[in-house]
């Protein structure tokens, strides 16, 4: 073999083509660049510290002009939870000190029309203190009914879902194909599903779906998906540590600092969880096929957030896993069953030189309108956000500082989403931020414990511009944020974000049009309906094709011409969290949608042409439109 043609990336995939294997000390200097030094020092000191990788800062690079960056924003970002009646705090371990990791994680957040009157529905996942709390006053999780009129009312009770606990994530599908969504939430502790009777309540059917776990383990991260192509909803669930509060570590015990404060210890140094897989058998059970089907053969570990989507465009859909402090995990369909983690080989494993960063959050879009779909990944203090771009070949390039998200490094990142703000075509970018450690408060490190969020616009360049200092006080304002959840809570065509906060209230941020340019733009929502695949749909490939005929003056890079966008219907994703089902695509100055393509899980391909927009269109395998709603004079 020559070494000396051969480049980084070529290397490890010659690696992955042996039956080599390699410590994994030897595998992460090998995915260093050649000559590149070894990880800087954890930020934290002691026997247990959380690596971290240090980024510098750098300036957004100037690329090919954009008439776009400048501009007014169009919108203002304003927090209504306290008037929409989202009334319920969010408990998660000490307010001012955490002696244990597992008081830190936060939780997630769903947008769930849980009643299929294509009014999302917010539902709430709450957490425990290590104290506990007196009989009847313990936190429960929320479902909170959408009014129509901008108001929520709190029907947990109800509905059924009053369960309490150490709640981490949660995800919506159909798991037995009866027309209504289902609810999964995970948990230190039994993980719960719950299934959609139909008539505003829920069952609690962990056990006798097969679901109930015979150990104690930290699940995290879950998504739906039918990985088999078989019709029936499968279900991946990441797993964080092994830990139990009886054997863990206490700061002072170990010495765990962060920039000289002793924090919750780890996660380094405690035995990292392994993934689950569970197979949906058809018949309202699962089958755990976890190490069969290769969740367990992966360099990286703690497992935090993850999100499905079809890489490849092969039609099968593949797992992408953001790890805390090791490498990322990239789950490869193998279409037999299998996943092979391919991490490392994709480009998709660590920072931009090689080192491992603590991941929380990961999101999928296509933000250059390739037609692939990209990664976007959040990660902790003192690094960057991380961006790959999807080349089509298998592999990504980290497009992190050509972005333009490389300007920021200072706070931790946790929810995130790829969405369209303005309803421009292009995909923007939201981080929520909150530190991990309370105890940084009054300190005088460069940091807080409530940190404010991050709001990027596409340039329709491939690069990004931050527009957080003038998107509203929604986003400049801070809070100890986690999950994040998109949707549109009042059918105006413009995406609202629900966030779950830590020993908070959550946040219900409602977009506002605030001039004509975007007022004006169009719009489409598509929720599929499956009958050979899922009955969600999930998984199901949408490509929508607009004709743009004017120009705008605000933003020239519309030229009369096809506008054409992709998406997936997707379960879980962001950080612990689930967006509303329905794909809503912004068409720009374009008034009408000259074709809907829908690629089905079962292979099936549906084409609806010259559809109305402003409209949401609910369409079944085979090609029917069941609905059409413009949402005029609801409410």
């Amino acid at each position: 073999m020559n070494f000396s043609s051969l480049t980084r990336r070529g290397f490890l995939k010659s690696l992955s083509r042996t039956a080599l294997v390699l410590p994994l000390e030897e595998v992460l200097r090998l995915s260093r660049p050649f000559g590149a030094q070894a990880p800087a020092q954890s930020q934290q000191s002691g026997g247990m510290s959380r690596e971290t990788y240090s980024a510098q800062a750098r300036p957004a690079p100037k690329g090919p002009p954009s008439d776009v960056i400048g501009t007014p924003l169009g919108l203002n970002f304003v927090d209504i939870a306290k008037s929409s009646g989202l009334n319920a705090k969010t408990i998660f371990g000490g307010e001012h000190r955490n002696k244990y990791l597992l008081e830190t994680t936060g939780c997630g957040v769903a947008f769930f029309d849980y009643d299929h009157d294509d009014w999302v529905d917010i539902f709430v996942v709450n957490g425990w203190r290590l104290e506990g709390f007196p009989k009847g006053e313990e936190p429960i999780c929320h479902l909170f009914k959408n009014n129509r009129d901008g108001t929520f009312t709190d029907v947990t009770e109800k509905a059924g879902l009053t369960r309490s606990g150490w709640g981490q994530g949660c995800c919506v599908g159909d798991y037995n194909n009866d027309g209504f969504n289902d609810l999964f939430v995970s948990y230190y502790g039994q993980n719960a599903l719950y299934r959609n009777n139909g008539n505003g309540t829920f069952t609690d059917v962990t056990k006798e779906a097969g679901l109930w776990q015979s150990r104690l383990r930290w699940n995290s991260g879950c998504a739906f998906l039918d990985y088999d192509k078989d019709g029936h909803l499968d279900l991946f669930v990441g797993n964080y540590i092994d830990f139990d509060v009886k054997t863990a570590p206490l700061p002072e015990d170990a010495n765990c600092r962060y920039k000289g404060i002793l924090v919750a210890c780890g996660p380094p140094g405690l035995e990292g969880g392994k993934n689950i897989l569970y197979d949906n058998n058809g018949d309202g059970t699962f089958t755990d096929v976890s190490e069969k089907a290769g969740m367990w053969g992966t360099i990286g570990t703690y497992a935090l957030s993850c999100a499905v989507g079809d890489f490849d465009n092969n039609g099968w859909p593949d797992i992408y896993v953001a790890n805390d402090s090791t490498a990322a995990t990239f789950y490869q369909n193998q279409k037999d069953g299998t996943f092979k983690d391919v991490a490392i080989e994709a480009g998709i494993a660590y920072s931009p030189d090689g080192k491992p960063q603590a991941g929380m959050g990961v999101s999928i879009g296509y933000f250059n309108r390739d037609g692939l779909l990209d990664i976007v990944k959040t990660n902790f203090a003192g690094d960057t956000d991380s961006i790959y771009m999807n080349l089509g070949d298998g592999t990504f390039e980290d497009h992190t500082y050509l972005s333009g998200l490389g300007i920021n490094t200072r706070f931790l990142g946790w929810g995130v989403g790829f969405f369209d703000m303005d309803n421009d075509g292009w995909l923007d970018i939201l981080v929520c931020n909150g530190h991990v450690y309370p105890e940084v408060d009054g300190t005088n490190i460069d940091a807080s414990y409530a940190e404010h969020k991050y709001l990027y616009r596409n340039l329709r360049n491939g690069q990004y511009e931050e527009v957080t200092a003038i998107a509203g006080p929604a986003i400049t304002d801070q809070a100890p944020s986690r999950g994040c959840a998109f949707g549109d809570i009042d059918n105006d065509g413009l995406v609202d974000v629900v966030v779950n906060c830590v020993n908070a209230y959550p946040q219900l941020i409602h977009s506002q049009a605030t001039n004509d340019v975007v007022k004006n733009r169009s719009w489409i929502k598509i929720r599929t309906v499956g009958t050979k695949s899922n009955r969600a749909g999930i998984g199901a490939r949408l490509k929508v094709t607009a004709i743009t005929n004017t120009l705008n003056t605000a933003a020239v890079n519309y030229k009369p011409g096809p506008l054409v966008q992709i998406d997936e219907v997707r379960s879980g994703g962001g950080y612990y969290s689930q967006n509303d089902l329905r794909i809503h695509f912004g068409l720009g100055e374009a008034k009408k949608v000259s074709e809907v393509e829908i690629t089905w899980p079962s292979g099936h391909m549906d084409v609806l042409k010259d559809l109305d927009v402003n409209l949401l269109y609910v369409i079944e395998e085979g090609g029917k439109i069941l609905k059409t709603d413009n949402f005029k004079k609801k409410g």
